[in-house]
């Protein structure tokens, strides 16, 4: 019975959130272009179930943070079965060393982390050795570090004209779709509009002008579970969402600390850690 329950849960999350999307498009500016946003739906560790869940309800874009978390997911003979039409995105940090594995991943609809030269590179040769069959490139995006935060990962800003112009001339087994940041988590709307993703708005205005390319052709990923809705306003094409729909992160493994521990403060240093662990969980 908990299975039903939580898989009309998840429909019904599902089903608002997909609802808030549309509402906020509606609101953008008739100057932005008209792409309908995506909406990437991202599991974590919650059981496949619930995956099919949503799927069933008609979503396709689903993601992941972690590489193995993403193999093991999509590699699932549940959701093989009942999802053939499912689109993964990988939106975590990507290692080279990882790439081979990401790459091997059945459904890779696109990664939306490349954050270097030698990265795109690497993915760029991967795909075409590990896909000699086939025709079909991958979708990319590139990770721009708009808050210049060090916890998070990404180009600097000054640098994306360069390497989107590499991927477009040296990586022919790579689609480039479009640029994607995180963001600096916690901004007050009072303030005014998200400086980040006005950041990314304005990267994408360089890198269409400098190198020719329509500005509907380069999507933007930004928004996650607590800004979606103001980032699609501004302008994204993509955006992430995980708690809202499937609930937090599950840590299995976690220790029970001992009562010495329980009673202790965190350290000022350990608070920020977690605040930065909180971000990556969309």
């Amino acid at each position: 019975m908990w299975k039903v329950g939580m898989s009309e849960e998840v429909g019904k999350a599902l089903q608002a959130v997909v609802d808030r999307v549309n509402q906020a498009a509606a609101r953008r500016p008739k100057t932005l272009p008209a792409v309908p946003p995506r909406l990437v739906a991202v599991g974590k560790t919650k059981p496949p179930d619930m995956v099919i869940e949503a799927y069933r309800k008609g979503h396709r874009n689903f993601g992941e943070n972690y590489v193995n978390e993403l193999v093991d997911r999509a590699s699932n003979p549940q959701i093989l079965e009942s999802c053939p039409e499912i689109e993964w995105h990988f939106i975590g940090h990507l290692q080279k060393n990882n790439v081979n594995k990401l790459l091997g991943v059945p459904n890779l609809f696109m990664v939306e982390t490349v954050d270097s030269v030698k990265l795109a590179d690497k993915v760029n040769s991967s795909w075409l050795r590990l896909r000699t069959a086939s025709t079909q490139t991958l979708k990319i995006m590139v990770q721009i570090n708009t808050s210049g935060e060090e916890s998070k990962h990404g180009l600097p800003p000054g640098e994306t004209v360069t390497t989107v112009k590499h991927i477009l001339s040296k990586c022919s087994a790579l689609h480039f779709s479009g640029l994607m940041t995180i963001g600096r988590y916690g901004h007050d709307l009072a303030d005014g509009p998200n400086p980040d993703f006005q950041a990314l708005l304005s990267r994408r205005q360089e890198v269409c002008a400098s190198l020719q390319l329509p500005l509907e052709d380069v999507e933007l990923s930004m928004g996650m579970s607590t800004d979606f809705e103001h980032a699609i306003e501004v302008g994204s094409t993509n955006v992430r969402v995980g708690s809202t729909i499937f609930g937090n992160r599950d840590y299995p493994n976690t220790p029970t600390p001992s009562p010495e521990r329980k009673s202790k403060v965190p350290t000022e240093e350990a608070a920020k850690k977690m605040e930065r662990l909180t971000v990556i969980e969309q």
